[in-house]
């Protein structure tokens, strides 16, 4: 009897248990059975933005922080100011309180859209000086030309900015109270008209008019 052919099957029989992996996951699944499906390509949905019209400038001119002291403690309250506008001759301002900042922004933002409206720019400017008054915040816009720039302070600027100005000089002369300083500034806007227009109001033609 051959010795070798004998040993063979003991060593099939003896061969070594598969190593087990600890804390590890357990082992792959087989095609067959059933598991996950196939991962989706690019991960996320290649969906295309939809543009809700004219591209808005929005600018947070003010938060404010009120405090009431309650039992037990004291409870927070915010409160924002928010210009917006097309930077094409629409512009509106708009107040909203919450809670929390977010909340009160997103408001605020909500109410300018719908106070929209339209003012008169001529050549990213205005066409003549304006005084307008509102509360205690009194204001001076003059035209300047091109090249000069915005000169005018932070709650002014935001206005005109988003109105779309770009070369004035302003003055605040009163209360530096953002709200009324901001209603001065949309008052003083809201006031201006073009030669044309006034010519059109009294029957008239730019042609026909006297100097």
């Amino acid at each position: 009897m051959n010795t070798e052919e004998t040993k063979a099957p003991a060593e099939e029989t003896q061969a070594a248990p598969a190593p087990q992996q600890r804390g590890g996951r357990g082992p792959r699944r087989d095609g067959n059975r059933p598991g996950r499906g196939p991962r989706r390509e690019g991960g996320r949905r290649n969906e295309t933005p939809v543009e809700e019209g004219p591209q808005l400038m929005e600018k947070v001119v003010y938060v404010n922080r009120c405090a009431k002291v309650v039992k037990g403690g004291r409870r927070f309250s915010f409160s924002a100011l928010i210009v917006v506008g097309d930077q094409k001759g629409k512009v509106g301002y708009g107040f909203g309180k919450a809670n929390e900042v977010s909340d009160a922004i997103r408001k605020g933002t909500d109410a300018a859209k719908r106070a929209m409206k339209k003012v008169t720019v001529v050549n990213d400017t205005i066409p003549h000086e304006t005084y307008s008054e509102f509360g205690g915040a009194k204001i001076v816009l003059k035209p300047a030309a091109s090249g000069t720039g915005l000169v005018a302070s932070a709650k002014v600027r935001s206005v005109l900015e988003a109105a779309g100005v770009t070369n004035i000089i302003a003055k605040s002369l009163g209360s530096s109270n953002a709200a009324n300083v901001v209603k001065a500034t949309m008052q003083a806007m809201l006031s201006m008209r073009t030669a044309d227009q006034v010519l059109s109001a009294r029957g008239k033609k730019k042609k026909d008019a006297s100097i």
